[in-house]
């Protein structure tokens, strides 16, 4: 089987030239920028917190950067899928919190932790086998709500930069009504030149400067297992790998999920040494790229994901280049950019959630808890809508058995 699947990789990545297409890089481009954006802010309060040098945030930037572009790339060719992987933005959340308690060597401990429990989940078959019991409307609704916060922003956005978003809006549906096959990269070129314009684009602090990676011993105990490996890894797994089997599994594509979690396992233990805080499977960015406008042809949709992986790495090679250019960018621009390119995700997600008539309110309630964005026990509302969602369609479905039965 090893065998058979690696002689399918190099096939996929000799036909790759015939697959690729300027929409799917362009889709990479706003999927990357989409995902890097926030959880780069992030590390900057986490930087700031834990009193973490310029070098160390640079090879912490570099690590995961990295990881996230190679895990993308060797999983796009070898299940001829775009499978994405990002930055777990939930993990850097928690970091915010968890470096004022814990020394950035303890923080490494823990890293390498949540590595080896990944790794070992995804040898386990335990996790593929659970999203395999949830039913699809469940998931689309939870997928729904994910994406929804994040689509929302587009219109957000307006009151701080009405002419740069309305230009882009306006861009995007007139280029939609012209049949164009990627109206988004449009709307992210009239975007640009409405933000040049206006001078909202800094490049004062730009310059080409290659990363160099930092290598930090760690230090392993008790308190950072459970404190922060342990919330790492249950955030990982709740926040970031479910919505993204579910962006796989919504687009049509039936990705074993096994094989990602253990590869996304050992990118993180090999990454954490030098900062990496975790990669796991990408749902936000994933969206964008398993999208028809990234290409047509659902088979060759797998070449936006290993563009998207290569975009990772050379802005993971230039770490602090790519700080000063993601920081340059107006946020409303990259909020606009991420609400257009989701919107054909987004109604996906919703019409297979309502696609099961006796199915509805479990995926309704998924959706609803899940776009509440609420936090209940350190654990984040994908999570929790999933799990309701479950749980309203089988005492549901159970009451419809009997009456059917009666």
């Amino acid at each position: 089987m090893p065998t058979r699947n690696l002689n399918y990789a190099l096939a996929n990545l000799r036909d790759l030239p015939n697959a690729i297409l300027p929409s799917a890089v362009f889709s990479a481009l706003v999927a990357v920028l989409t995902g890097y954006a926030g959880p780069l802010l992030v590390m900057f309060q986490v930087a700031e917190v834990g009193k973490l040098s310029q070098a160390q945030l640079s090879s912490t930037i570099w690590a995961v950067t990295i990881g996230c572009g190679v895990c993308a790339i060797l999983l796009s060719l070898w299940y001829r899928h775009p499978v994405l992987c990002a930055w777990p933005s939930a993990g850097a959340v928690l970091l915010v919190t968890s470096l004022a308690t814990y020394t950035f060597s303890e923080a490494i401990g823990a890293f390498i932790i949540q590595g080896v429990l990944l790794i070992l989940l995804g040898l386990s078959g335990w996790f593929g086998r659970l999203m395999e019991l949830i039913p699809r409307t469940v998931v689309a609704g939870m997928l729904g709500g994910v994406l929804f916060r994040f689509g929302i922003g587009v219109f957000t956005a307006i009151p701080t930069a009405p002419l740069l978003v309305g230009a882009m809006i306006a861009t995007f549906v007139i280029m939609k009504r012209l049949g164009y096959r990627a109206p988004m990269i449009g709307a992210m070129v009239i975007g640009l030149m409405v933000a040049a314009a206006q001078g909202q684009i800094k490049l004062d602090n730009f310059a080409l400067a290659l990363t160099v990676p930092v290598i930090t011993l760690p230090t392993f105990n008790i308190a950072a297992t459970l404190g922060l490996a342990l919330p790492l890894f249950v955030l990982t797994l709740t926040g970031q790998n479910a919505p993204g089997v579910a962006v796989l599994r919504n687009s049509g594509y039936d990705t074993p999920v096994d094989g990602p979690i253990t590869l996304t396992g050992i990118a993180s233990l090999l990454t954490a040494p030098i900062g990496g805080n975790g990669i796991n499977l990408s749902a936000i960015t994933a969206a964008i790229c398993t999208n028809p406008e990234a290409h047509p042809d659902k088979t060759k949709r797998y070449s936006a994901g290993v563009a998207y992986g290569l975009w990772y790495v050379l802005f993971g090679m230039f770490g602090a280049t790519a700080v000063a250019l993601f920081s340059s960018v107006p946020k409303a621009f990259v909020a606009a950019i991420t609400g257009l390119a989701l919107l054909g995700a987004i109604s996906t997600a919703l019409s297979t959630a309502m696609s099961e008539p006796k199915e509805r309110d479990g995926a309704l309630m998924a959706f609803m808890l899940t776009a509440s964005g609420i936090e209940l026990l350190s654990v984040g509302a994908p999570f929790w809508g999933l799990l309701l969602g479950v749980v309203v369609n089988t005492v549901l479905n159970r009451k419809f058995s009997r009456q059917s039965r009666s």
